[in-house]
């Protein structure tokens, strides 16, 4: 069992937001049941439509992305995406994306009502949007703002997703504890490019995007390292998860917990092979992670 500020796991591998949608295509493959949490795609007040397309590029070892928090608001998600989730065990985290605020304590508040919904995740850390986001991430004193806010509004137990386009990663994570985030996700994706050479212009629609995918995965661990050891909280890692052994990478870094986000796209059972490879290194290293 794992215990990630009071959601208590039946193992550590959760799925990132905005890699596995609202679940419903992947539990066509296997049961939901089996992972250790869903994190929905990011939950807006008002639906959005969304960057322009091209939206996703594929990059040596990685992938950009630029889809721009497009989703159909939180009214929708409540109607038609909840009752599905409400019925699986898994715990149900949700993230949520705020221009301000406001309106995260607006959504946090409206989440609060919901017993389906065990625990929030504040996206603070999107580099696709021009309002809130990583615009929010990269300031300490926003970070604590915006997280101070939404922890006043709710009782549900508050993740702080952060942006690793920072120089010095352990500051902001700081921040989001001082202002009562009971665990922080890191990272989120590099802010990127990629260039067609026969235009001359971005392959994306909205120009940058943000990189995931094995090619951050080193990165990503060092930020795991050293905010593992700046904060006292849980710390879930996220960044290149491909197999079990990238996962117990992370663990050893100080992590307690791991999001797939890009295998998703990959394999359609990406969280199981990540779960069975963890079991199996647990098997040959028993004393080395805790899972108990």
């Amino acid at each position: 069992m794992v215990d990630i500020a009071g959601i208590i796991m039946k193992n550590p591998v959760m799925v990132a937001s905005g890699t596995f949608g609202f679940g419903k295509e992947y539990a066509e493959y296997f049961d939901l049941n089996k992972l250790g949490a869903i994190i929905t795609k990011s939950i807006t007040m008002k639906p959005r439509e969304g960057n322009p397309a091209p939206r996703i590029v594929e990059t040596p070892a990685g992938m950009l992305n630029s889809i721009g928090l497009q989703n159909e608001g939180i009214d929708y998600f409540i109607k038609n995406h909840l009752p599905f989730l409400a019925k699986y065990e898994t715990p149900l985290i949700v993230n949520i994306a705020g221009e301000s605020p406001e309106e995260c304590v607006e959504l946090a508040t409206i989440l609060s009502r919901e017993s389906s919904v065990k625990g929030i995740e504040v996206n603070i850390s999107c580099p696709n949007v021009k309002k809130g986001g990583m615009a929010f991430g990269i300031d300490a004193m926003l970070t604590e703002e915006i997280i101070s806010s939404v922890k006043k509004a709710t009782k549900l137990p508050v993740i702080a997703k952060l942006s690793p386009n920072v120089t010095d990663i352990s500051s902001i994570a700081k921040a989001a504890v001082n202002a009562g985030a009971g665990a922080i996700s890191l990272v989120n994706t590099f802010l990127a490019m990629a260039i067609d050479l026969e235009t001359g212009k971005s392959r994306l629609g909205s120009l940058t995007g943000g990189l995931s995918g094995p090619a951050i995965k080193p990165i990503a661990i060092r930020m795991v390292y050293e905010v593992s050891r700046a904060v006292k909280v849980p710390v879930i890692g996220i960044g290149g998860i491909m197999t079990g052994e990238d996962a117990v990478e992370f663990m050893l870094a100080g992590a307690t917990a791991v999001q797939v986000g890009t295998a998703n796209f990959v394999n359609v059972d990406a969280p199981l092979r990540v779960i069975k490879g963890i079991e199996e290194y647990v098997s040959r290293h028993p004393r080395t992670l805790n899972l108990s």
